[in-house]
């Protein structure tokens, strides 16, 4: 008979089999939770069965505002003259023919944009924008045609010189060609062309208007 130490010895022995099978069939997988949101993350992304951000909703896109007024004339400009170049150079690198995908991604792109711009009555303005010009995406040349249709609305609101819209990617340097762009100082007028909140008929400082072949 097996005396009572050998079956604690056998019963030992027997489970330490089935806990290596287990981890030789099941590899443990290098995982963490994230405190924020309490998802927990493998080698392969977030786990399945678990907590995992949902598509974006109707809401989520076309929701009210979020931030609020920005009083600083200054940093308002500043935002407005670099979120322009930014827009204007991405709807001049949208695809050619975009797919369905693409041209939801940069509708909805639009739309939150209007809900977080740091400027919140400026951002209330461009959903106004959004609601009566409906973004159009299905190609490069419609999208940058209606952003620029848009931007002079806001030119026209605030008074400011309009843009030929017909001649936007002749006049634009996007950087889609293979030719690396030239230099400042080898341009004969170095300002941006794109950058219609600016007046350069006047002086930005006295509000004086400028002679001939001044800026």
């Amino acid at each position: 008979m097996i005396s009572r130490f050998g079956k604690s010895f056998l019963f030992i022995v027997v489970f330490l089999f089935l806990l290596g099978s287990i981890a030789l069939l099941h590899p443990p997988s290098r995982s963490y939770i994230d405190p924020w949101t309490g998802d927990l993350f493998g080698e392969g992304g977030v786990e399945k069965g678990l907590h995992v951000q949902p598509a974006l909703s109707e809401s989520t896109v076309h929701g009210d505002v979020i931030m609020s007024k920005l009083g600083n004339a200054t940093a308002k400009a500043e935002l407005g003259r670099a979120t322009w170049k930014l827009l204007h150079t991405m709807t001049l690198r949208f695809p050619e023919t975009p797919t369905q995908d693409e041209r939801d991604a940069l509708n909805n792109y639009f739309h939150l944009m209007s809900r977080l711009y740091p400027c919140g009555e400026c951002a209330a303005e461009f959903q106004l924008l959004l609601k009566k010009f409906p973004p159009q995406t299905s190609s490069r040349r419609a999208a940058a045609t209606w952003l620029c249709v848009v931007h002079n609305q806001v030119n026209e609101r605030l008074h400011k010189p309009e843009f030929d819209c017909a001649h936007l990617d002749e006049t634009y340097d996007c950087g889609c060609g293979d030719e690396p762009p030239a230099e400042l100082s080898d341009l004969a007028d170095p300002r941006d062309i794109m950058d219609l909140e600016r007046d350069y008929s006047t002086d930005e400082l006295t509000g004086v208007g400028m002679i001939k072949g001044g800026r």
